[in-house]
């Protein structure tokens, strides 16, 4: 063990050295060669890359977050849990399956059937609530592919369903004519999985250590023989800095802070794999769970997989978390379960979920689902700050959502039906908004991660955005009083010079509108839709 530890604080203490001006672990195009075009994959290059406007037109999109995770329903990031001696997820592991040296990760992927799955009529449902692009879980951190992968023999044709997941999702998003959107996250399964590496510290199984030390050779008589642990768990490296310690993984995503560095065939094997589904399901938007991008700064590798998506299809997206400003002009910005409180020049994305990412049972069980009206007024409140909302709605392992969903997208569909006009192919106006939320100091975490923040707007809250002949002005609640007053639309304001006399309520018709020194006051009628009034006002 002392050796283990030492080999790794070595080997970190040379990664952190090495200089920056070459990549440390440049990605090799032995099999999957980048495509040459316009772009290059340097930053300067792909800083000529626009976010195409059908983009900025869509706003919101659906996210079908689904994978073997969801087979025990204890929610996202289980495959890591489960090998955390004590923690919920580990509990419910050994009490239903087994000890994870017996039973891993690796033996929960047959029982991942996606039996009830039925693409065509999910991606039919979210299209009617107002989805304007799709996107679907690729692989996650668990490193399983979902798709009939030439490199990565863990993947749903081979085990669990015996499908190729993608080619499903991918023919009902073009029969429907929704954008393709695809989520890589395997590549940091390097570090993610290292748990699986540990043993027990206590009771009858104190020292044996857990599934993710086997081999190829351990599979002799077994239902995966033939098939190589170490293809899925990757653990055939020195576990990183302080890796006992749960939450370090957090500290160490963006390859710092004493993480291990990945070998170059772990790196190719990502861009392998990667560039393998987008040659085959033509995606026109990718998103990495990183920091900038794949295995950035120690490799070239998410800037070859960028160049070479920009080349294939110049109107697509790939999306980045924590970018500087240069690195938002060559890629779209990511801001997870949050938002930033001001009007960004640049089009960018929340991506958010109405539970857990992967479906957890007691989100369903304790009524935990963000409502349609919170989801909706977040939905707002983005656009008017110039961005799109990228929604998951949890499905079980058997491909269905449950009741509560369902009726969560009934009343999504409901608001949309007659308000959609007020979202899609709008653009900001001189202000995103107006009331206490819009006027408060709200910070970024790392991520995003500030959505309590945004978990309280009512109707003092006002947000707008326009298109060229109206300004869309909705009120984040409906007024106990039924009396709005929108401030920045009083007499003698500089944005609208415009006298209003009377506005349309989507959903109703004209109302009287009177402008003051006060404000536009407008007496809006009883509530027509249960989350939100959206004005009307033609410039």
């Amino acid at each position: 063990m002392k050796h283990f530890f030492l080999s790794l604080i070595l080997g970190c203490a040379v990664a952190s050295a090495t200089a920056q001006s070459t990549y440390q672990v440049p990605v090799s195009e032995a099999h999957e060669q980048m495509q040459t075009g316009k772009y290059q994959p340097t930053w300067e290059s792909l800083e000529k890359h626009q976010t195409p406007e059908w983009f900025r037109d869509a706003k919101f999109g659906i996210w079908a977050h689904w994978g073997p995770q969801c087979v025990e329903g204890s929610g996202d990031w289980m495959a890591r849990s489960m090998y955390m001696e004590g923690s919920r997820e580990y509990q419910w592991h050994v009490e239903h399956y087994g000890h994870p040296s017996e039973f891993g990760f690796k033996d929960v992927l047959p029982l991942f059937k996606a039996e009830k799955w039925d693409p065509d009529k999910l991606v039919e449902r979210y299209k009617r609530c107002g989805a304007q692009y799709f996107f679907v879980l690729g692989n996650h951190h668990d490193n399983y592919d979902l798709w009939d992968s030439q490199y990565q023999e863990w993947n749903s044709k081979n085990i669990g369903p015996h499908k190729d997941i993608l080619d499903g999702w991918s023919k009902a998003a073009k029969k429907h004519g929704l954008p393709l959107g695809i989520s890589f996250h395997a590549d940091h399964a390097w570090t993610w999985y290292e748990p699986a590496q540990r043993y027990d510290l206590k009771g009858p199984k104190a020292g044996v250590y857990y599934d993710g030390n086997l081999t190829k050779e351990d599979g002799k008589g077994k239902w995966w023989e033939g098939l190589d642990p170490q293809k899925l768990y990757q653990q055939r490296h020195p576990m990183s800095y302080d890796s006992w310690s749960d939450g370090k993984v957090h500290d160490q995503w963006g390859w710092g802070e004493g993480a291990c560095p990945p070998s170059q065939e772990f790196v190719t094997n990502f861009y392998d794999r990667t560039l393998d589904a987008i040659n085959r399901y033509n995606p026109d938007l990718i998103y990495f769970d990183v920091t900038v991008l794949p295995f950035y700064p120690l490799s070239d590798c998410g800037l070859k997989i960028a160049t070479h998506l920009y080349n294939k299809n110049p109107q697509s997206v790939v999306f980045g978390k924590i970018l500087s400003e240069d690195q938002r002009k060559a890629l779209t910005w990511d801001v997870e379960r949050g938002a930033p409180n001001e009007l960004i020049p640049e089009p960018w994305q929340t991506c958010n979920c109405i539970g857990n990412w992967h479906y957890k049972t007691s989100v369903y069980e304790k009524d935990q689902y963000k409502s349609s009206a919170t989801v909706v007024k977040q939905l707002v409140d983005i656009v008017s700050k110039n961005g799109n909302l990228l929604l998951s709605i949890p499905l079980r392992a058997d491909g269905t959502y449950d009741e509560k969903e369902a009726k969560f997208l009934d009343d999504l569909e409901a608001w949309m039906t007659v308000n959609g006009e007020s979202i899609f192919g709008t653009r900001p106006w001189v202000k995103f908004g107006e009331g206490p939320v819009a006027e408060t100091d709200i910070k970024l975490n790392a991520q995003g991660f500030n959505e309590s923040m945004y978990s309280h707007l009512d109707a003092r809250d006002i947000r707008f955005n326009q298109t060229k002949k109206h300004l869309y002005v909705t009120a984040l609640g409906w007024p106990e009083d039924g009396r709005l007053v929108i401030k920045s639309l009083a007499k003698g304001n500089t944005a609208f010079k415009k006298s209003i006399t009377s506005v349309q309520l989507l959903g109703y018709g004209r109302l009287k509108a009177r402008q003051t020194a006060q404000g536009l006051e407008v007496s809006l009628p009883t509530p027509c839709n249960k989350i939100a009034p959206v004005l009307k006002i033609t410039k």
